[in-house]
């Protein structure tokens, strides 16, 4: 049975910004929701690089969601709707949202005004990852993930640390087993030349 991979979320502390307003009309507001490159600290247990292209195969297809604080009740736009637009540029996630005639959407811009709101987060499912051990804490690049939602935030914050850790094991358990199974062909090549060479000296 296969297990369906879980769900992090990474926030950034780049503020949100308001971008275009019109009398009773649309209110757009954006900014990043991951930055290419930067190494971030995930509670001092590892750094995390995400890497440029990272979401570039799930934003060809995806449907992303926005929410406030991470809240499904509580939908700010949706891609599908074009009511979200989610890019990558050189810098790292870009995102736009414009945000809806409700209480949700009110609020939300008035937080931005009056710049209470800190950051925006991401929910991404990690699909390829690489450790590196060499560092210390190690550090976790992720190369391709599946983007599940944007949002707002008012205090961003790291969550997901228990399931990377997961993965990090994962990987040492793996490496341990290529480990195994080359020590396992050395010694199996060593008895080889062993036999052959007592067959040899017997002829």
């Amino acid at each position: 049975m296969t297990t369906k991979p879980e769900a992090e979320r990474r926030s950034l502390t780049l503020p949100v910004e308001r971008r275009a307003a019109a009398d009773g009309g649309k209110v757009t507001v954006g900014g990043y929701a991951a930055v290419f490159g930067e190494a971030a600290d995930i509670g001092g247990y590892f750094r995390e690089i995400i890497s440029r292209g990272a979401f570039s195969a799930s934003l060809k297809g995806g449907d992303v969601r926005a929410y406030f604080e991470h809240d499904r009740g509580r939908v700010l736009g949706r891609s599908s709707a074009k009511t979200l637009r989610v890019d990558e540029d050189s810098k790292g996630l870009a995102v736009e949202i414009d945000l809806p005639d409700t209480t949700d959407g009110r609020d939300a811009r008035e937080l931005i005004e009056r710049g209470d709101i800190s950051g925006m987060s991401i929910g991404m499912i990690v699909r390829k990852q690489e450790w590196d051990e060499t560092t210390d804490p190690p550090t976790r690049t992720i190369t391709d993930a599946e983007l599940i939602e944007v949002s707002i935030v008012s205090e961003p914050a790291y969550e997901g640390t228990t399931i990377a850790m997961r993965s990090l094991e994962a990987a040492r358990k793996e490496r341990r087993q290529q480990n195994f199974n080359a020590a396992a062909r050395r010694v199996g090549m060593k008895v080889s030349i062993d036999l052959r060479s007592r067959a040899m000296s017997k002829a």
